[in-house]
């Protein structure tokens, strides 16, 4: 008999649950955050780190933000 065994994570917030000003907030960041010389997977671990969520949703804001070139990259 085969059982599967489920472990428990901290509960993240997703990119529905964030509104679009700390999407915008979050992206801003990331953007700084690599203008400072961070690299790319370690800008996107430091923002997830600071607005609690996991890098999948740091790469769905950031491609949300280039698609929609949020600042400092272009529209307000």
């Amino acid at each position: 008999m085969n059982h599967i065994i489920i472990k428990e994570t901290p509960m993240e917030v997703e990119t529905a649950e964030l509104t679009e000003v700390q999407r915008r907030e979050l992206f801003a960041a990331l953007v700084a955050a690599q203008d400072e010389g961070l690299g790319v997977k370690k800008s996107r671990q430091a923002v997830a780190a600071r607005f609690g969520v996991d890098a999948e949703t740091v790469v769905e804001v950031e491609d949300e933000g280039l698609d929609k070139e949020w600042p400092p990259l272009g529209k307000k």
